[in-house]
């Protein structure tokens, strides 16, 4: 059996913008139909803000897996386990969040690639291959190359670190929590300020030089968004599932209300 395509990675290798669909309070399977019917490549499965739990999380990922979109997981920083247990069972990445320092982002990379990258443990289902079987040491050496590792920048310290962060073998992207810098930098909400459009800068710069993705989260307005896209922000944490659900049923209402 092949092995499944990364939808996520195939735009990013592409040179496009890799859309992902925030998954916060859906359930079941429908999250990644909902996601691709609408236009999304990736899905953002938050465990660390959403109430999600590893079996949640699973399902999610398994079904989106033949849906032509591809599951993402964000877990805590402080249990990179959890994404172990994701990936395998469905999961085609892992985000974690609030990495600060090379040396964190090192510990992360090898939880999450087989030897002789890493130190993740071989076992499970191989869902990325539909459950056909495979030859381990292939299989290893195609997931090493296919699954995306994200690190987190959401503090100065993490920006400073940026260029050896993003040195670090098996980190494939550095992504912004852009509200988490803010209120580390002391200014809650100013996703636009002159010292995050420098923090912006300086990690592009970094992932420019080492071959590495930025992302973007936070930043779901149509003007600073597009500032920082053109700067080189390409996976992208669009938007989470109630934000849209409430946008939609907002103008519906609105709409309606202006009828009667």
């Amino acid at each position: 059996m092949p092995i499944v395509t990364n939808h996520c990675r195939e735009r990013l290798d592409a040179g496009g913008l890799a859309l992902g669909f925030g998954v916060h309070h859906l359930r079941g399977s429908a999250a990644g139909m909902i996601a691709r019917a609408s236009g999304f490549d990736w899905l953002f499965i938050d465990m660390e803000h959403g109430a999600l739990s590893v079996d949640d999380a699973a399902q999610i990922s398994m079904a989106a897996l033949s849906q032509g979109v591809t599951p993402i997981v964000r877990i805590c920083k402080d249990a990179l386990f959890e994404g172990t247990r994701c990936l395998d069972n469905g999961a085609m990445g892992v985000v974690v969040p609030h990495v600060d320092t090379v040396d964190e982002a090192k510990a992360v990379a090898a939880a999450y690639r087989f030897p002789p990258q890493g130190h993740r443990s071989w076992g499970g289902p191989p869902f990325a291959y539909g459950l056909g079987p495979v030859n381990p040491a292939d299989a290893q050496k195609e997931l090493n190359a296919s699954i995306i590792v994200a690190c987190m920048v959401e503090t100065e310290e993490a920006v400073a670190n940026s260029d050896a962060i993003a040195a670090v073998e098996g980190v494939d992207v550095l992504m912004f929590g852009t509200s988490d810098l803010t209120a580390t930098m002391g200014i809650p909400g100013q996703i636009g300020h002159a010292r995050v459009r420098a923090a912006y800068e300086k990690v592009a710069a970094a992932c420019k030089k080492h071959g590495k993705v930025m992302g973007m989260g936070g930043v779901y307005d149509e003007v600073v968004a597009r500032d920082y896209i053109a700067l080189g922000a390409r996976f992208l944490l669009s938007g989470s599932d109630h934000a849209f659900l409430m946008a939609g049923a907002s103008q519906r209402a609105k709409f309606l209300r202006g009828l009667g």
